[in-house]
């Protein structure tokens, strides 16, 4: 009988969930993750992971329980001033993990910063201009630093925006609250959170510790094409074009736009044999869709003669 492998998820949320779901599907691997909620805690519990309270005050006894023996950690926690605080309040406790063979940080591709459209790849020099984007730098030396000093297998990953079933333009539009702002020459990255999963799970196959990835698909896409896609995908009238300098945006949207950048994703496929499954946002708002007409079959008991493929994976 093979002994498990144990995956380990500080910020066990929606793009961990999908890792996951991946790997309880196998019979060699056992999830754990924290959260800060409690009903999120017994909810995941319900499910099969080993759910922990994120807590300020947690003791180091405590953690030393918790990740013990894993073999596999990935870190999705958002990051403050100061850092990552899984490494903050962990970082000895893991540089003396006996079995870990491989550890990811969940980056952004908000470290480039604003290149006026031009495109970039891992070699580009980080220069980021939001403070998010300081945070993510600050948190990617910092488990760095654990593979240099201490030879540790970290990985990061650069992720681009993240959508998916139940989180995307698709939701936007039916909600009534999407809107069609347009920047000349802006466009945003993005990636579907199934490609994101894949990417995770390559990497266990084919690691290659210090080495940072940009996660995002092959077409960087203005946001307002986006939302009158998923308009034509529901039948749905598009909402007026509004220029950028007259949309009266919240702070924390218009920082969004001030950042315009093209990211180049060839590292995934050529080192870790990824092919994405949704290649651009047509295909991804598609896959989208497709998982909710299969959710909605299966909670009527059956397909009902429409011809559908189950999703990589999809929370009922």
């Amino acid at each position: 009988m093979k002994t498990p492998k144990k995956l380990f998820c500080f910020g066990y949320g929606y793009t961990c969930d999908y890792i996951g779901h991946a790997l309880q599907e196998r019979d060699d691997w056992v999830i754990h993750g924290t959260t800060r909620d409690a009903e999120r805690q017994a909810e995941l519990r319900q499910r099969g992971v080993h759910t922990h309270i994120f807590e300020a005050d947690e003791a180091f006894t405590h953690a030393r329980y918790m990740i013990s023996d894993i073999t596999h950690l990935l870190i999705s926690t958002p990051p403050g001033d100061d850092g990552d605080p899984a490494f903050l309040r962990y970082a000895d406790e893991i540089a003396k993990l006996p079995n870990l063979q491989w550890l990811g940080y969940l980056s952004t591709t908000g470290v480039y910063g604003d290149r006026d459209g031009r495109w970039v790849d891992e070699t580009a020099e980080i220069l980021p201009t939001e403070r998010r984007g300081v945070r993510r730098v600050k948190a990617e030396e910092q488990w760095l630093s654990q593979f240099h000093n201490h030879n540790l297998p970290v990985h990061i990953f650069r992720l681009a925006g993240i959508y998916g079933p139940g989180r995307s333009a698709l939701d936007s539009v039916r909600a009534g609250i999407a809107r069609r702002i347009h920047k000349k020459g802006h466009a945003f990255g993005r990636i579907h959170v199934e490609d994101i999963a894949n990417v995770i799970l390559q990497s266990f196959e084919h690691p290659n510790p210090g080495e940072i990835y940009n996660v995002c698909d092959d077409m960087p896409a203005p946001s307002h094409l986006v939302i009158e896609y998923a308009c034509e995908l529901l039948g749905r009238a598009p909402p007026p074009i509004v220029e950028f300098e007259e949309a009266n945006l919240a702070p924390m949207t218009r920082s969004f736009y001030m950042d315009n950048r093209r990211v180049r994703n060839e590292k995934i496929k050529r080192e870790l044999k990824v092919k994405l499954k949704y290649p651009d946002y047509k295909a991804g708002l598609r896959g989208c869709l497709e998982a909710e007409q299969y959710q909605a079959a299966q909670k009527k008991g059956g397909s009902e003669g429409i011809a559908l493929k189950k999703p990589f994976i999809f929370q009922t």
